[in-house]
């Protein structure tokens, strides 16, 4: 049996971040989480690493998801990122080219599929 897939989502609200986590679960993805790009810095740290790490872009305590998007690169150089928005693309800061784009509102289908297909350019 393959080992799970292991996804670090990073989402400042706590009732979608505990909702989409906990679904997430449910498909079988190993799920952490994180409230802030600080915090998901500091899970990154943590032995074993993740497969994605998907952002909201508007992040609370000074750091977007494209800033940490970048220190995914760094830290996790084989680790998906995928960002997602509110915002249409066209109002979005210019986004790296190995980050992934989901806007919202999203379907949670949307995001499994998404999380488990091999990699897709921008």
């Amino acid at each position: 049996m393959s080992e799970p897939l292991r996804v670090l989502m990073v989402e400042d609200q706590q009732d979608l971040r505990e909702l989409i986590g906990q679904a997430l679960q449910d498909f079988g993805i190993e799920i952490h989480t994180a409230d802030d790009g600080p915090a998901a810095l500091r899970l990154m740290q943590d032995p074993g690493g993740f497969d994605v790490v998907f952002s909201d872009i508007s992040m609370p305590n000074g750091m977007s998801g494209v800033e940490l998007s970048e220190h995914v690169a760094d830290v996790l150089p084989k680790a998906r990122i995928i960002l997602a928005s509110g915002y249409a693309r066209s109002q979005l800061p210019p986004l790296p080219e190995h980050v992934e784009f989901l806007p919202k509102p999203y379907r949670l289908r949307q995001l499994v599929t998404l999380l488990q297909s091999p990699v897709t350019p921008c």
